[in-house]
């Protein structure tokens, strides 16, 4: 049986791996048992009518220009590990989406772990929604199934639709695995 937990090792030997051959840090496309192609979520061509709604450009002013991070809320990208300092402890005031602002995880509910992104139990109620997406080149094997049947559960926050991460098995939890970079300190 394969180990389903993400480990340092693994981790940090496909970290190294995937930065010196690919530059794109897109999930890929989901096949689904049935052969049909399942589309992917990306925020910024969704027709899905959230309660805040923005233009590219207004998008782009609201991040204050910052490609990155453009690239990880609006078009589902992950960032690499330790790219902020939110994953080395929690903030007891908790933490909004970046793109709305909206409250999103509590403090009480962040989990320590040495893997650079930021880790959480759960999240609010009623601030997250959940869609499908392919294995992230970031995670590496990391022990998880990668075939093309393979479909993560991928986190969006409820009002804005903006990309926070993914909901995975690591440490021998299942944890809401987010980009630092989708977050703001509440």
């Amino acid at each position: 049986m394969t180990d389903r937990h993400l480990t340092r090792r693994a981790l940090l030997a496909s970290a190294a791996a995937i930065a010196a051959t690919a530059p794109a840090l897109r999930a890929e496309e989901i096949v689904a048992p049935s052969g049909r192609t399942i589309a992917q979520y990306v925020p910024e061509t969704s027709d899905f009518p959230f309660e805040v709604q923005r233009s590219e450009a207004e998008w782009r002013a609201h991040l204050d220009g910052d490609d990155d991070a453009y690239g990880i809320l609006r078009r589902a990208n992950t960032e690499w590990p330790k790219t902020t300092d939110l994953w080395e402890e929690a903030h007891e005031a908790g933490y909004n989406c970046r793109g709305c602002d909206l409250f999103i995880y509590d403090a009480g509910w962040f989990e320590p772990l040495d893997k650079g992104w930021v880790f959480f139990h759960h999240a609010e109620p009623n601030a997250v929604m959940f869609g499908l997406d392919g294995a992230v080149r970031q995670y590496g094997q990391a022990g998880m199934i990668q075939d093309e049947t393979f479909a993560m559960a991928e986190v969006h926050c409820r009002r804005c639709g903006s990309h926070l991460g993914h909901h995975i098995d690591v440490a021998g939890m299942r944890l809401h695995c987010i980009n630092g970079t989708s977050l703001t300190r509440a």
